[in-house]
């Protein structure tokens, strides 16, 4: 004992510090403690084959030092494990755990209860009997907010949320004001949803009920934002659950337009087909009573649940990018999720993934989980496997709030205290907010079905409004009166409301983020077909070139990127045959120089799948990135371009929202195969080929597919040319598959250089983007524009077949008729797809008078490709098909099979015996 006597004489606070600090962050405490604290934990958590404790340090400290050690530990399993044993299911029991925060699973018993432990410093209370500590930790870690904080690994960090927890023991203490206000955003929420019920019985409304307290946290969220953080902005993503109600109580949607939409009035815009009322967004300018202004965002979305996600944190990219310089506290992305869905969905987990990505950080976003412990109908047992719906958040080391949902000062303490963190640390928070769905997945459900005893129990609970009045009331904060007035005069509200939409005949959708859409109205086909002046100056083209082709004084690059720069400084001032890489960087460089940002994301952008584009070179000595068109004197814009991390779904999801929020930066994401844009189906079909037609939502996003037979196996051959085609429409984007470099620079000027925006779909090259006759002059893309349709060159009398083709393929079928040098085939390139250019098609056949088969030529089979697309929207001519044989696959594995069956496509059209 004499080793250890000097623990007698200190005070034991210090060691009670000293061993909490060891707990959190061994590496933090002086090497000798760090080594006695080793041997203690040692020495009382391991015994012996016959059960005794091995004699060791813990057996020779005085036994009141090592009750403090327990009390330590005590406080540390509240903080590691509290989360687990607290009050916040308003309707179910919670699952069991073991081992519980029983005082004597840590060497404690009854007979402590009453001996002061100055480990009760930890907790900012100083040293009191047990029995107050652990009430003290139950009321912090174990009432209406669980939280999970100490696998954030930062010391920092847990010392904060350990500072926060501890102030007012984690209980909120509001003022009569502001508890008024969360009580008549819950009166608005519960009336709102008891009003629907009401009116519109059986009707899909995905209410909110179960999970009113949404509403005063989101409410009050953006109030202390703007208050205490001069927050400018939000955006707010969410699926249907719990969005009119949004809609109406937080972004002030006229609630008579509302009800119009649940009469099922049609749209008074004959041009577009809308949405369903619970898929709508909305944007609003709104100015405090202090005189402090927020812009808020609510973003459209399907009914594919997560896809919103990525697509808000795009859209808070691009103005913390345009508008704030920078800044991303002035903005705050919110994202609110359903529990099976969070739990569920993987592009939950891309954008997690994203979260402190240079190219996608947003500065933190605050996720609501609005818990209903219950997907369609699947419990919440067989939805996921892990502990909580929330455990993604601890990819990222993201604390996670567990909040009782009936509770609704918690609910605002929680999103405050989030909020806080957010602004702090620029990191992910997750509120996971745990209550109930009163009706089915819709309101004509039957929910007994699956769940009978949840549903019982859920019959005859109260709703939050009811629970809340009645505290405010026992606590002398409100009367009886006070609260029903506020419901009748909501009511009323509802009430003339209802009536004035009796008036109306059509529902109109309102224009998302209008704003930054001013000058940019929706064009028809007619527009689309109209040529662009995309033409640059030849001395300003030689410039960039200049630029981009020099090492900057004061870098060091590699011997094989200076011969890439000479490359490029050799094709424009010595042979004038600009390859694809060539001319896809001065369309760019011209782009900034006129004013327009360039954003590029996508797998390995930053040199090219292939190697063709080296938009970041890297200095040898500092390895800093550099991006030689940004070094342009003359630039009034900027490029940005990442290397993304190995997602489609979330990066196209980001940059199309990016898109949406910026129409002036061309803005790109590149699939590093054509065919990986099948991870991203979803962003395709719901907002690129559709959201103009449902939201009056325009995007200038340009996504390259490169796509092309080389005889690379069944996965990198086709980017699915045939999906494209069949989501255009009338209008609702642009299909391309260009074949010269001077083509692509005008393309990609041309979306700019409108007054419109439709999403661009450009299926790039491969092979071609070095071989030898895909090359362009300097005139070509000084003095040219963009041509839907590219005709041969031959004498038109000598021709007999008119061979229609896109894309590489036509290199294919070139070579071939040079070797034959036959002149009777001529091969008439179509660079865009869709909106097909019919005039300038007509113009082309009508120069050849002898033509007696028209034909379709391409590389994939006849199930795939543009054959289908061009029999339904080339009319003008009887066409015959060159293909492959319908196929399951695109291609075929073995190279030698697949140009055996290019050799039998090719021969076809030449009228060559196989």
């Amino acid at each position: 004992m004499d080793k250890f006597s000097f623990l007698n004489a200190a005070h034991t606070a210090f060691f009670a510090d000293l061993y909490e600090q060891y707990l959190q962050n061994p590496d933090a405490v002086e090497p000798s403690w760090r080594a006695f604290f080793q041997g203690y934990d040692f020495g009382s958590e391991n015994y012996g084959l016959d059960g005794e404790i091995i004699e060791g340090v813990s057996t020779q400290i005085p036994e009141h030092v090592q009750k403090e050690f327990q009390v330590v530990k005590l406080i540390d399993g509240y903080r590691i494990r509290g989360h687990l044993f607290t009050d916040t299911n308003p309707v179910r029991e919670r699952r069991t755990y073991t081992p519980t925060l029983d005082i004597s699973n840590f060497g404690l018993s009854d007979n402590d209860l009453d001996t002061v432990f100055n480990a009760g410093d930890i907790l900012g209370i100083g040293a009191k009997p047990l029995r107050e500590i652990i009430s003290h930790l139950e009321r912090i870690y174990c009432s209406s907010i669980g939280v999970e904080y100490m696998y954030l690994r930062n010391p920092e960090v847990i010392e904060w949320w350990q500072s926060q927890l501890n102030e007012n023991d984690n209980q909120p203490n509001y003022s009569p004001e502001t508890k008024k206000y969360i009580l008549s955003k819950l009166n608005q929420a519960v009336t709102f949803e008891n009003f629907l019920q009401t009116k519109y019985v059986g009707q899909k409304r995905f209410s909110l009920e179960g999970g009113e307290s949404l509403i005063p946290a989101i409410s009050n969220v953006l109030f202390y934002a703007v208050e205490k953080y001069g927050v400018k902005e939000c955006v707010l993503g969410m699926a249907h659950r719990g969005r009119l109600s949004t809609l109406v109580n937080i972004f002030r949607k006229p609630m008579n337009e509302l009800f119009s939409e649940f009469d099922g009035k049609d749209f008074e815009d004959e041009n577009i087909d809308g949405d369903v009322k619970y898929h709508l967004g909305l944007t609003l300018d709104k100015t405090y009573q202090n005189g402090k202004n927020i812009k808020m965002n609510l973003v459209p979305n399907p009914s594919h649940l997560e896809t919103v996600a990525p697509v808000a944190e795009g859209i808070t990219r691009a103005k913390i990018d345009d508008d704030y310089d920078g800044d991303d506290s002035k903005i705050i992305p919110i994202i609110v999720h359903g529990d099976a869905a969070i739990a569920g969905q993987g592009v939950v987990y891309e954008v997690a993934q994203m979260s402190q990505l240079n190219g996608y950080k947003t500065g933190g976003t605050i996720h609501i989980v609005v818990n209903n412990q219950i997907g369609f109908t699947t419990n919440y047992l067989d939805a996921r496997s892990s502990t909580y719906c929330t455990d993604v958040a601890k990819v990222t080391l993201s604390p996670v709030l567990h909040v009782n949902a009936d509770d609704a000062e918690a609910v605002v303490h929680a999103v405050e205290m989030a909020l806080e963190y957010r602004m702090r640390y620029k990191k992910d928070v997750y509120i996971d907010l745990l209550g109930y769905r009163k009706y089915g997945h819709n309101e004509g459900d039957e929910p007994r079905f699956t769940q009978p005893k949840l549903y019982k129990n859920i019959s005859k609970h109260q709703n939050p409004f009811k629970i809340y009045s009645d505290k405010l009331i026992a606590e002398n904060t409100i009367d009886k009166a006070y609260s029903n007035k506020i419901v009748a005069e909501f009511k009323e509200t509802l009430e003339r409301e209802y009536s004035k939409s009796k008036e109306a005949k059509s529902s109109k959708v309102r224009e998302f983020m209008q704003e930054r859409w001013k000058g940019f109205e929706r064009k028809g086909v007619d527009r689309m077909l109209i040529s662009e002046d995309t033409s640059y100056s030849k001395d300003r083209l030689k410039h960039i070139s200049k630029v981009i082709s020099t090492v900057p004084d004061g870098v060091k690059f590699l011997r094989k990127a200076e011969r890439i720069l000479q490359g490029r400084s050799k094709m424009v001032f010595e042979t004038d045959t600009l390859d694809w890489g060539m001319g896809e960087t001065l369309a760019y460089g011209s782009l900034m120089e006129e004013g327009f940002n360039v954003r590029i994301s996508g797998q390995d952008v930053e040199r090219g799948t292939f190697s063709h584009r080296h938009a970041i070179l890297r200095d040898e000595i500092s390895e800093e990135r550099i991006n030689l068109l940004n070094t342009n004197p003359e630039n009034k814009g900027e490029m940005y371009i990442y290397n993304s991390f190995l997602s489609e779904y979330g990066v196209l999801g980001f940059d199309y929202g990016y898109a949406m929020a910026n129409p002036n930066t061309l803005t790109i994401w590149e699939a590093q195969f054509g065919d990986f844009s099948n991870g991203a189906q979803i962003i395709f079909d719901q907002y690129l080929s559709a959201a103009e037609d449902k939201w009056k939502s325009q995007n200038g996003i340009v996504v390259l597919l490169p796509h092309g037979y080389e005889g690379q196996g069944s996965e990198h051959s086709s980017a699915r040319i045939e999906r494209y085609l069949q989501l255009c429409g009338k209008d609702n984007m642009i299909v391309t598959n260009c074949t010269t470099p001077a083509n692509f620079f005008h393309l990609l000027r041309r979306q700019m250089k409108r007054d419109y925006r439709k999403p661009l779909i450009v299926f790039t090259p491969k092979s071609l983007l070095r071989h030898p006759k895909a090359v362009s002059s300097i005139n070509e893309l000084a003095k040219g524009e963009f041509q839907e349709v590219i005709d041969d060159s031959i004498n038109p009398k000598h021709v007999k077949k008119l061979v229609f083709c896109t894309g590489k393929f036509y290199y294919d079928l070139l070579a071939e008729r040079e070797e034959l040098k036959r002149e009777d085939v001529a091969l008439v390139r179509i660079e865009q797809l869709f909106p097909l250019h019919l005039e300038k098609i007509q113009n082309v056949i009508d120069r050849y008078p002898n033509v007696e088969n028209y034909v379709w030529a391409q590389e994939e089979p006849k199930n795939m490709g543009a054959w289908s697309h061009m029999l339904q929207r080339l009319d003008i001519v009887k066409l015959e098909v060159c293909s492959r044989s319908y196929s399951s696959v695109p291609a075929p594995g073995s190279s030698t099979r697949d140009k055996r069956r290019q050799k039998r496509v090719i021969d076809a059209v030449f009228d060559k015996e196989n």
